[in-house]
């Protein structure tokens, strides 16, 4: 079975289940298994923060629209889509959506460090034209994925890069040039190859959040109260003193028993021991922990709803510290691969170029968003066309000139409505 067809095969497993999916169970590992997550190694994923930084950072690079353009003496101006173009920008392959590709890959490579995907071409020998055309682009398992460098020119020339990939349900191999894979990375790598995942760094921060939540849990069954010292008087045998025990921890314990009074016999008190979760500061154990995951994907502790240091005035200001210091270097990072690999050396030559449109993130309130384009098109910056563009508007044929006030006059001529040279005379 050729490598396409597991591809396929991998997504009707899933999708073919029909139309609702369980929370937990065989379908949703399987899932898990295709974005490239062992669903048996639970430890480093538990905690809802680094899941939402997952989830923000894939969110981030799968909404933003991918663009064509060239590059011309008159500036950059808008290409017409090929059908490559319509493959990154509509359909990447028969099940998927551009959405879930980019999400899919920037998932793969926050938490696994490397993410890949496989550009499949198709060859004309060159008797028939010499022609290469790209057929469909997929998604690869990260976990399912090697980088060799070929030093001895094993695989042809000494010094390139192959990817190895395995493929998880038949175990067989396959290998790919470098030209066919585009390979985006995190930003902890020592090599610039390969990336190495966030959790990385994490480890020993989720193993104490771990054992801090296993504390807290266990808390929480005994009703949030400490254990409590016994003390009777008299001599009673093992199974009495057992059974007496049991008595009580079954009705002192668990949630439903949190401030229940009971009646004690004579001669037996209930000596509560001091311990409380304030005393072990359990509470700010898990906030300095989600500050800490935060911190290491670059997410902002008000992206994850952490607002007690909060200094920004609107929510634009938060979106623009975001795109400028954690999500700039991921767009560009994707936006060279993808012009790298994915263009064929003649679109290259003729300067065009694929792009991010990276406003969708700071997109603002009606009334500011009218005022910018409004300052932007009387000013001459944005063309009426564009400005409609943005607001999804279609074209008016009269709305591809610059204007600006009729007041306004070039510099060199400042002074010439009065009669006044540049030189101060007459």
């Amino acid at each position: 079975m050729s490598l396409t067809e597991r591809f396929k095969n991998a997504y009707r497993a899933f999708f073919d289940s029909g139309p609702t999916v369980p929370l937990y169970g065989a379908e949703t590992e399987k899932l898990l298994e295709w974005l490239g997550i062992d669903p048996r190694n639970t430890k480093a994923i538990e905690e809802v923060t680094y899941y939402t930084c997952l989830k923000l950072l894939s969110e981030t690079i799968g909404k933003m629209p991918l663009k064509y353009y060239r590059m011309t003496d008159e500036g950059r101006i808008r290409a017409e889509p090929t059908r490559a173009t319509r493959l990154l920008t509509v359909r990447p392959n028969p099940y998927m959506t551009p959405t879930t590709l980019w999400t899919t890959t920037e998932m793969n490579c926050q938490h696994y460090g490397n993410g890949y995907i496989w550009i499949r071409r198709k060859f004309t020998p060159a008797r028939y034209g010499g022609t290469c055309e790209v057929m469909d682009i997929w998604p690869m398992q990260s976990n399912s994925v090697s980088v060799y460098m070929d030093d001895a020119g094993i695989f042809g020339d000494a010094g390139k890069i192959y990817y190895g990939y395995v493929d998880p349900k038949t175990g067989k191999s396959y290998m790919f040039q470098s030209d066919d894979v585009m390979h985006f990375r995190t930003w902890y790598s020592l090599d610039g190859i390969t990336g190495e995942p966030v959790r990385k760094i994490l480890n020993y921060t989720l193993e104490g959040m771990g054992a801090s939540q296993e504390v807290m849990n266990n808390q929480y069954k005994q009703g949030l109260t400490a254990a409590m010292a016994m003390q009777y008087t008299g001599d009673l045998s093992d199974d009495k003193r057992k059974l007496l025990t049991k008595k009580f921890a079954d009705a002192l314990s668990g949630p439903k028993n949190a401030g229940k009074v009971i009646p004690v016999p004579i001669g037996l008190q209930l000596t509560p021991l001091k311990i409380s979760m304030a005393d072990a500061q359990f509470a700010e154990l898990r906030k300095a922990s989600a500050l800490q995951i935060a911190a290491a994907f670059g997410i902002k502790p008000n992206m994850i709803n952490n607002y007690d240091k909060s200094s920004y005035a609107s929510s634009e200001q938060q979106a623009i510290d975001y795109l400028v210091n954690t999500a700039l270097i991921r767009i560009k990072q994707y936006e060279e691969e993808i012009n790298a690999k994915f263009l064929e050396p003649q679109e290259q030559d003729a300067r065009f170029f694929y792009k991010f449109n990276e406003k969708v993130i700071l997109r603002t309130d009606a009334k500011t968003q009218m005022e910018t384009l409004k300052d932007g098109v009387n000013n001459g910056i944005y063309k009426p066309n564009d400005a409609r563009d943005y607001l999804d508007l279609p074209y008016d044929p009269a709305g591809n000139k610059l204007i600006v006030n009729g007041n306004y006059i070039p510099l060199e001529m400042v002074g010439q409505q009065y009669g006044i040279s540049q030189e101060g005379g007459n």
